[in-house]
C-alpha cells in the first residue's frame, strides 16, 4: 500500500507541473527556463526521492530550488552567448565596411 501512495503522489505532482507549464505565455525567456527547470526539478526530485524510499514531497521541494537555479542559470549563459555572437558580428561587419570604403578605385 506505501508504494501505491507513493506512485499516487508522483503522477499528483507530474500533472501539476505539467500545468503549471502550459501557462507560460505571457513570460520572459528567463521566467519560463526558471519555471521550466525548477518542474522538471521537482519531477526528478520526487521520483528519485520515492525510488529510494524517501519523502517524494521533500525530493520535490530540494528538486524544484536546484532546477530553478539551474533554468535561470542556462537561460543568463543563453543569452550571454547570443549578445557575444551579436558583438563579433557587428565588429566584423563594421570591419568590413571600413575596408571597402577604403578600398575603392575606379577601374580604367
Amino acid at each position: 500500500m506505501n508504494t501505491m501512495k507513493k506512485l499516487i503522489a508522483i503522477v499528483s505532482i507530474i500533472t501539476s507541473v505539467s500545468f503549471v507549464t502550459t501557462g507560460c505565455s505571457n513570460m520572459s525567456s528567463s521566467q519560463q527556463s526558471t519555471l521550466s527547470g525548477g518542474a522538471i526539478g521537482a519531477a526528478a526530485g520526487a521520483i528519485g526521492t520515492a525510488a529510494l524510499g524517501g519523502a517524494a514531497i521533500w525530493g520535490a521541494v530540494g528538486g524544484a530550488a536546484v532546477g530553478a537555479a539551474g533554468g535561470y542559470a542556462y537561460d543568463k549563459y543563453e543569452k550571454d552567448k547570443q549578445a557575444n555572437n551579436q558583438a563579433q558580428y557587428n565588429q566584423g561587419y563594421s570591419a568590413g565596411q571600413k575596408a571597402s570604403s577604403g578600398s575603392s578605385s575606379t577601374p580604367k
